[in-house]
């Protein structure tokens, strides 16, 4: 008997969309893009016009009465997130969300709990744990290179000194905006699955743009377009540090740097995926995922002798962001939650990160993550 085709419906047609999604879908056995929601096409931004092949809707009630579909990908603003996964559920559908799933812990527990009640798979799409760069952070731990690791760096700056005009300039942390929930998700998920979920988090948020501490409470005024904050784990005595700014004025950013007992890792730049995506190539391209040898991590290895050598110490090959879809669609003919790529329950783990750090941005005291 042939494999099941599941059929897939986006919601929304934005970069995510563009992106991060169609190209992914289409590349997946197993998988087929059946149709598109698009509110307003317009002239230079029209779904119909760039998929004629699908079916394309104007409203999202039409995608949940259509029975035809299996999995919706939610690729829309987070507040609006949480009504539609609830909603997609009770359809009788599947659900891959964008990050961040949903604003709070509470409401993520919510949509686990539906799931399960209703036996529906709910997703996270965190594409970073495929970034090469972290797969290769996750060798080096997993093979023991650098020995006990006491201290780790993540970043994700970049020099943008003017603000957002996009939808994103309208919503705060509330609705599961700014700093903290669009690139912050991604390190803390990354941290996540290195280490677990962390003893306590001590945060700061600032707004670089405008050179102040903002507390993040209290409307647009008060929101952080940068973040620092640590995370510290009583077993094993391991801190972690993530930064997360606009105003980085380098050539190279930082990435990661990985100090432990026998060993040290450093990497400059941002995984080359998204870039290479927004630039038109496309996934099935010679040197996709691939970075520049200009940006090969080094690694620092204490010897035997006592001294420390260093060496050039370059990604593993990647799996790229199909992977995770890859996983996605097995995930789908299995029916288990236990073969996501990301159940929802560990982005629900990762969200009590971010609301402990927002506790502590605002009461300036170090806060234990619940």
């Amino acid at each position: 008997m042939a494999d099941k085709i599941f059929n897939v419906s986006i919601i929304g047609y934005g970069l995510s969309a563009k992106v991060f999604h169609i190209p992914f879908v289409g590349a997946t056995k197993n998988l087929k893009l059946h149709s598109i929601v698009q509110r307003k096409p317009s002239e230079g931004n029209s779904a119909p016009e760039d998929h004629p092949e699908v079916k394309h809707y104007t409203s999202f009630d039409s995608v949940l009465q259509d029975p035809g579909v299996d999995l919706v990908v939610l690729s829309t603003p987070p507040n609006t997130h949480f009504e539609q996964a609830k909603r997609v559920i009770e359809s009788g559908k599947h659900v891959l969300a964008e990050k961040p799933f949903v604003p709070t812990s509470a409401e993520a527990e919510q949509l686990v709990k539906l799931a399960k009640e209703k036996n529906k798979l709910v997703c996270v799409y965190q594409n970073r744990r495929w970034d090469a760069d972290f797969l290769t952070v996750q060798h080096l731990l997993r093979e023991g290179r650098l020995g006990r690791v006491y201290e780790f760096d993540t970043h994700f700056d970049r020099y943008r000194p003017d603000a957002p005009t996009s939808w994103k300039s309208t919503l705060t942390m509330a609705d599961g905006n700014g700093a903290i929930y669009d690139l912050g998700t991604h390190l803390l998920d990354q941290v996540y699955v290195l280490f677990g979920k962390p003893t306590a988090a001590y945060g700061k948020f600032i707004n670089q743009r405008e050179g102040r501490l903002v507390s993040g409470v209290g409307g647009l005024e008060n929101e952080p377009d940068s973040i620092y904050a640590t995370l510290s784990y009583a077993d094993g005595g391991l801190l972690v540090h993530v930064r997360i700014g606009v105003l980085s004025a380098e050539g190279k950013q930082p990435r990661f740097w990985v100090r432990g007992s026998r060993g040290s890792y450093h990497k400059a730049g941002l995984d080359a995926q998204e870039p290479q995506l927004k630039a038109g190539m496309k996934i099935t391209d010679a040197g996709f995922g691939v970075d520049g040898a200009a940006y090969n991590g080094t690694i620092e290895v204490v010897q035997d002798d006592g001294s420390v050598q260093d060496f050039t110490f370059p990604n593993v090959e990647p799996q790229t962001y199909l992977r995770f879809y890859e996983l996605l669609a097995k995930a789908l003919a299995s029916g288990r939650q236990e073969d996501l790529p990301v159940p929802a329950h560990e982005a629900a783990e990762v969200l009590k990160i971010v609301e402990a750090i927002q506790e502590s941005a605002r009461t300036g005291n170090e806060v234990p993550v619940a």
